[in-house]
């Protein structure tokens, strides 16, 4: 049960990341750059955060393999 939330978290994290990143190009052309810079590191941040959980460590296994593990 909690993998297809993990993954739909996961997912709505990235679609966040892509309207973060054109919120930021639009910003950028119209001159407010403080806003746009900020908005590109939230979305670097968000990236970071998936890459956590999804990419495997050492073992092969991604932290959120581990989820229903401990759920058991």
């Amino acid at each position: 049960m909690r993998r297809p939330m993990m993954n739909l978290v996961l997912s709505a994290l990235m679609l966040a990341t892509f309207a973060l990143l054109a919120g930021a190009v639009v910003l950028w052309r119209r001159g407010v750059r403080r806003q746009a810079g900020l908005m590109v590191l939230l979305a670097l941040i968000a990236v970071a955060n998936v890459l956590i959980w999804t990419v495997p460590d050492t073992d092969g296994a991604a932290p959120v393999d581990r989820l229903e593990q401990a759920a058991e």
